[in-house]
């Protein structure tokens, strides 16, 4: 039986498994929304929520970046190979770019597109942005290449994580599960 690894916190974990569950709703939602032949109730309904969860997970994912530089993660086992290492410092790398590529992407597409974004609207926010249709093309193609990129990334993430807790047991999964922290 390995030895106990030094777990995240209680505020990484909690931040970690929220937007775990935003992104397995948006994932599906953008999807499914600019789908030809869906109710046209249903995709006002999956675009409201998109672009309104898009704009919550920015500040979300801002807010962890900032929480991960006060408290970096805690160290990886030491059994662990380098190849190993590296690989989940360029997956978590490419998962935070991604995250914060999203939003900013679907952000630029929807205001270049002239559509709102009624969280921000109601903020009285702004469009930030002029109308643009090559700006809105460009940003839609760099949304949908980088939703796809994500979702490979996500694979690969989840795999390592299930690969750690239910073959290697080596204590990384538990690092971050659950989502609390035990005392």
């Amino acid at each position: 039986m390995p030895h106990p690894l030094q777990g995240y916190r209680t505020p990484a974990r909690a931040m970690h498994w929220i937007v775990a569950a935003a992104v397995l709703l948006m994932i599906p939602a953008g999807l499914v929304m600019t789908r030809e032949g869906i109710s046209r109730p249903l995709q006002d309904a999956l675009f409201l929520f998109h672009k309104n969860t898009g704009v919550l997970l920015f500040f979300l994912i801002l807010a962890r970046l900032a929480y991960r530089l006060m408290h970096p993660p805690p160290p990886l086992p030491a059994s662990m190979p380098g190849w190993q290492r590296r690989a989940a410092g360029a997956s978590h790398a490419a998962l935070y770019a991604l995250l914060i590529a999203m939003p900013v992407s679907g952000f630029v597409r929807v205001r270049a597109g002239g559509f709102p974004i009624e969280l921000l609207d109601r903020l009285g926010a702004g469009p930030w942005l002029a109308k643009s249709e090559p700006l809105a093309e460009f940003a839609k193609d760099f949304h949908a290449f980088a939703a796809f990129t994500l979702i490979g990334v996500l694979f690969i993430h989840v795999g390592a994580a299930l690969h750690h807790a239910m073959i290697r047991r080596d204590g990384v999964w538990q690092r971050m599960w659950p989502p609390v922290a035990r005392s």
